[in-house]
């Protein structure tokens, strides 16, 4: 089969791989009908150390089973199924409390879907059936429920978004722009969003921002807090991930506030003492388990009440994905969507 690896920063190749092959009774076998670039994989694709047997890539899909193991039992071959980006049991403690994500026999956030076919492990607890065609003209908004619009929905109601309250959302990529709509969706009185590419914040807008902020460290904080009368918002999402970003949650929240974070730390380290404390500010977020979002946001998408997949401004076949990294970084596209 053909499949993504990256091999060191910007450094991306489809290469000829082994068919992936069935491991264990709890096992499935995917064929590929979507998968994408995520804004999180130009982490590697920035800072990777090189490697030579590379890194296999992609987390997010729609498939169709061509196999399953002994054990399984929710799936069969033909099956279109969404692949949340945690392979998850379904059955521990965490998994039935709706924290897949921290499946005590899970957890594993491998790759592979940037690639014509898949092994998914744990099939039975993490795979979630659909009962479309795979050629649905849904599929893209269908492929966010793998990973970006269940992420955005974690980030809104972490935060508390909801009516009375403002919500502030940091970064205009899918996530956050999905935020956006969760937001509204959650009934927040008020959304500012902070980014500075027009269409991404026009599409913000549409998802339901009421206010833009191009600017960025003091002066965007100045500008938001400027916007609240001086208090700053009542949820600040940072779907950014770099330190500048959290630093800037900081500044905007308003006391008693909440900041929740769904862009994947690139520190180790960040502002959590003394003053936090005296304003009593929430620190939440963190990894969306969202395969527990699935049955609460599928309809909308089914129906056509959201249009989550116009994120995706770009698609390209499998053999062209590097330029798809390539258009993202660059920021000429805002997310990529792959066909094998």
């Amino acid at each position: 089969m053909r499949a993504t690896y990256m091999y060191g920063p910007a450094d991306v190749r489809v290469i000829d791989a082994s068919d992936p092959q069935i491991e264990q009774p709890t096992d499935a076998i995917l064929r590929t009908v979507v998968a994408c670039v995520c804004g999180s994989d130009l982490h590697p694709y920035h800072s990777m150390k090189p490697n030579e047997r590379g890194v296999s890539m992609g987390h997010e899909m729609i498939g169709v089973v061509e196999e399953v193991g002994a054990e399984v039992a929710t799936v069969t071959r033909g099956d279109v199924v969404i692949v949340p980006f945690v392979w998850s049991c379904g059955q521990c403690d965490f998994c039935r409390e709706g924290l897949q994500t921290s499946c005590r026999f899970g957890r594993q956030r491998t790759g592979g879907a940037q690639a014509q076919y898949r092994r998914a492990p744990l099939a039975d607890g993490t795979l979630y059936r659909l009962d479309v065609d795979e050629n649905d003209e849904r599929m893209p908004g269908l492929l966010t429920l793998s990973d970006v619009y269940g992420t955005g929905y974690h980030a809104a109601l972490t935060g508390g978004a909801g009516p009375g309250k403002t919500v502030t959302v940091i970064g205009d990529g899918a996530v956050g722009l999905l935020a956006v709509l969760s937001a509204r969706d959650l009934g927040a009185e008020r959304i500012i969003l902070m980014g500075r590419h027009e269409a991404r914040t026009d599409l913000g807008r549409r998802y339901g921002a009421t206010d833009v902020v191009a600017e960025r460290g003091d002066e965007g904080v100045a500008a938001v807090r400027e916007l609240t009368g001086g208090d700053g918002s009542h949820v600040v999402i940072d779907a950014v991930g770099h330190l500048p970003a959290y630093e800037q949650a900081l500044g905007v929240v308003r006391d008693g506030g909440t900041v929740t974070r769904v862009g994947v730390p690139q520190y180790q380290d960040g502002p959590i003492g003394r003053e936090q404390f005296t304003r009593n500010i929430t620190i939440t977020g963190g990894v969306a388990p969202v395969r527990a979002y699935i049955d609460l946001l599928l309809p909308g998408v089914l129906d056509g009440t959201v249009d989550p997949g116009a994120v995706f401004d770009r698609e390209l076949p499998l053999e062209d994905i590097a330029d798809g990294y390539r258009l993202m970084d660059d920021r000429e596209a805002l997310k990529v969507l792959i066909r094998p």
